[in-house]
């Protein structure tokens, strides 16, 4: 048997695919074992194929790959959708009662089980408890405790009432017993538990948390896929921590409302995808002119337009690097793992405060909506710093004062970052305005005032270079020749496509980058390659023009524009296929 094991269930929307996928994930990191999930699904309501795949193994896993060991398929599409990734062995759990499935054929090799999960599920009280059937049927196939699945059902039905927790239990057993009844076949997959006991968490999850870990206390947004559950992750959390929610009319009024709470001395947040971005970008320029510290979260999809609201890309580089009229200081952080979407969201908070100015979270849905297990102390609590900045008190704020003894909130600065007085501060009343302005923050067409605020807004990033760490995350052979690129969600199929490439006798040095703008110098690093490969998910090497532009140097590009993810085993054969392997080899 693999190291791994990798399931699925497809249907059409409106099956509850993703809540059974789920149920089966908690089940699986409940007993012990780490969990990477996947998810394709249509943007509509009903109808469409759709799919959850989830990957497990004793130890950690970071990808996708192109094997599936157990199949659910509620539909025949779901069976075609997956015939690349089913192999000799590969289990089929499907429902030969329905007329839909009655023709089915199992690709030799395969094996087909036919289960009435339908009327298993009516039996045990309900029709709409077959999938919880199938995943009975997948306890059977892989030998995988029943009890575990248990406390799944538990967690999801708990709040529906006892009666039918226990329903779906029963159905649960159902489909295992008849698997165990009517099948005399030796499957050749067991899932080993252990006691450990892992959090599972998706990005958007991780970005919300976090946001509550840095000390937000205003969210504003409009739903829009793939964000949206930032949204409903803070519903409900942010409030015990004197927080507020507001779902605005619009990404127009979500950024200002934002803006508005920031402004107002909360730490505060939007969080949107590429069509909201757009509408954000003329209020971004006041945030920026005002000097007000926000954090902005772009979970990217496929663009442009409505392009495929829930289909993967990382194409948003550009706008967030460059977008908005006149010149705006900005940073963009990356998160490259579900985890560092926690921490990366602490830091954005921090550096919106720290030098007054928006700061952007570049996300991208394979990570939002992937689930993945994680220790519970890799978020540990005790080690956020939150860092306010430069904010001046009653005790503090004399220096800040003019000779007339007015607040100064645009002084001139060597670091480029003034003084910020909340409001209610004795003597720190003061106004700012979109429109150039002074040192007191009112409006100005005095030249020389015009480029001293120009140049003290930019010497902000001057100072940020200087003083935090920017640095990539490293991975691999450091003195290897080849060196890969990449950023965001591509990290974790890229450590894996690592092994597959060791095992071809193929090492390589691998920087994935969490920060777009300001970045890590990486020339020193690429001229000491003789093969440089720029992984990203997008039709025209964003970052890899970046890079190139950065270093002067032409560099080789992946790039994955079909709205699917990297998985590990398909990205080990892109970067042979680019590379001369013959004289790496050597």
């Amino acid at each position: 048997m693999p190291a791994d094991f990798n399931w699925a269930i497809g249907g059409e929307a409106g099956d509850g695919i993703d809540s059974t996928g789920k149920i089966f994930a908690q089940a699986l990191s409940r007993a012990g074992r780490h969990v990477f999930t996947s998810k394709d699904f249509a943007s509509r309501i009903r109808g469409g194929y759709t799919a959850y795949k989830v990957r497990t193994a004793i130890d950690p896993v970071q990808s996708v790959v192109d094997r599936l060991d157990v199949l659910i398929a509620l539909t025949p599409r779901t069976i075609e959708e997956n015939l690349d990734e089913l192999h000799d062995g590969s289990v089929i759990i499907y429902d030969g009662d329905r007329s839909t499935m009655a023709d089915v054929e199992i690709p030799d090799g395969m094996v087909g089980l036919d289960v009435p999960l339908q009327a298993l599920a009516e039996e045990a009280g309900g029709a709409i408890m077959r999938n919880v059937v199938a995943l009975g049927a997948a306890c059977a196939v892989t030998d995988f405790p029943i009890e575990s699945l248990d406390s799944a059902l538990q967690k999801r039905f708990g709040g529906k009432g006892e009666a039918i927790v226990e329903n779906n239990k029963e159905a649960a057993r159902a489909g295992r017993d008849y698997v165990h009844e009517e099948y005399d076949h030796e499957f050749e997959y067991e899932l080993e538990t252990t006691d450990e006991d892992y959090v599972l968490l998706n990005g958007d999850e991780a970005i919300g948390m976090g946001a509550i870990a840095a000390g937000c206390r205003f969210y504003a947004g409009y739903p829009i896929t793939p964000a949206t559950n930032v949204m409903e992750y803070l519903t409900g959390r942010i409030e015990r921590y004197g927080g507020h929610v507001v779902q605005a009319e619009d990404e127009l009024a979500a950024i200002n409302l934002a803006l508005g709470a920031a402004r107002a001395g909360a730490r505060s947040m939007t969080a949107t995808s590429g069509p909201g971005i757009d509408l954000m970008a003329e209020t971004f320029g006041l945030v920026a002119t005002s000097e007000t510290p926000l954090v902005i979260v772009d979970v990217m999809r496929s663009g442009p337009s409505t392009g495929m609201p829930t289909k993967q890309e990382q194409g948003d580089l550009n706008m967030m690097l460059q977008g908005g009229h006149g010149e705006i200081p900005r940073f963009v952080v990356a998160p490259t793992t579900i985890s560092e979407c926690f921490w990366k969201t602490v830091e954005a908070f921090n550096l919106a405060e720290k030098y007054q100015l928006p700061v952007y979270v570049a996300a991208d849905l394979a990570m939002a909506v992937t689930e993945q297990t994680f220790s519970p102390d890799a978020f540990d609590m005790d080690a956020v710093e939150i860092d306010r900045g430069k904010v001046v008190d009653d005790d503090t704020i004399d220096e800040w004062l003019d000779e007339k003894d007015r607040f100064q909130p645009h002084a001139l600065t060597d670091d480029g970052i003034s003084p910020r007085a909340f409001p209610g501060t004795e003597r720190g009343a003061h106004m700012s305005t979109g429109l150039e302005h002074d040192e007191l923050g009112r409006r100005t067409e005095d030249t020389s005032m015009r480029v001293e605020q120009v140049e003290k807004r930019d010497r902000k990033v001057e100072t940020a270079e200087e003083t935090e760490d920017f640095e990539p995350r490293e991975f691999g052979n450091s003195d290897s020749d080849v060196l890969v690129v990449s950023w965001g969600s591509n990290e974790g199929a890229l450590v894996e496509a690592m092994d597959f490439l060791e095992a071809d006798g193929i090492d390589i040095r691998f920087l994935s980058v969490p920060y777009m703008f300001p970045r890590p110098d990486l020339t020193e690093d690429i001229e000491a390659a003789d093969e440089v490969i720029v992984v990203e998910c997008n039709a025209t090497g964003q970052f890899a023009n970046v890079v190139e532009h950065d270093t002067l140097t032409r560099v080789k590009r992946i790039n994955k524009y079909d709205g699917v993810r990297f998985k590990a085993d398909e990205l080990a054969d892109e970067i042979k296929a680019t590379l001369d392997t013959e004289e790496v080899s050597a």
